[in-house]
């Protein structure tokens, strides 16, 4: 399959994206009418927010047991933490995975893997910068548990950043999902935690890119022990 270069370069867009791309486009020709250096500015923002709301086409890696990245970002946290009690997944911590976000990534989140969406756990909060731990605990929050076939549980929680003000979730409790299936958005810079269940280990590392849809985070069909990596 050839890739076009316009393919390369211009991408679908969220339908969230719709009304603010609108209303950057209208405040730019104000902005021109005043003064055009100005209006420039207005268009640079403009192509911005465009880029904000992209929606690209993923490839999905599709073996059984892979767990994919639910969010372009980075690896900003790799450890033991107890996930949310509002999910009611019991006080044991679990291993979490933590991508983080920044303005230019694209924000559109999709499932981990696939199973049966079995709680959807939203709790107002603050706004910390959402690369901080405690935006785990503090932040507001948008949670879901997803119930694989087997009966083993994974929770996947959007955390809203400094920035941040709205957490879209577009998936119902009861429904069913594929992995890397698209279920929300969060906008202008966040994070997603991964909860990993009992004795899955990570195979990603502290600073490592991932690309929503394609990245594996885990194999939980393997034995393989958690990855190391280095900056090079």
């Amino acid at each position: 399959m050839s890739i076009s270069m316009m393919s390369t370069f211009v991408k679908p867009m969220h339908r969230e994206g719709y009304k603010f791309v609108s209303a950057f486009a209208l405040a730019t020709l104000v902005l021109f009418w005043l003064w055009d250096p100005l209006g420039w500015v207005g268009v640079g923002l403009t192509v911005w927010c465009y880029y904000f709301f992209r929606d690209p086409e993923r490839v999905t890696p599709m073996r059984e047991g892979l767990m994919i990245s639910p969010a372009d970002g980075v690896i900003s946290l790799l450890e033991p933490a107890v996930p949310p009690q509002e999910l009611g997944l019991g006080p044991q911590p679990m291993t979490r995975i933590s991508v983080f976000m920044n303005v230019f990534n694209c924000h559109v989140n999709r499932a981990p893997i696939g199973g049966q969406i079995s709680r959807i756990a939203y709790r107002p909060g603050k706004f910390f910068n959402a690369s901080l731990d405690k935006a785990s605990v503090d932040n507001e929050r948008n949670a879901l548990v997803i119930t694989m076939a087997d009966g083993r549980q994974i929770a996947v929680v959007q955390i809203a950043g400094l920035v941040a003000r709205r957490i879209l979730c577009e998936v119902r409790e009861g429904q069913a999902i594929r992995t890397g299936e698209r279920f929300g958005m969060i906008r202008f810079g966040s994070r997603l935690d991964i909860y990993l269940p009992e004795g899955v280990a990570p195979l990603v590392c502290l600073g490592q890119s991932t690309i929503a849809g394609e990245t594996v985070l885990a194999d939980l069909t393997g034995a393989e022990p958690a990855r190391l990596g280095e900056v090079r």
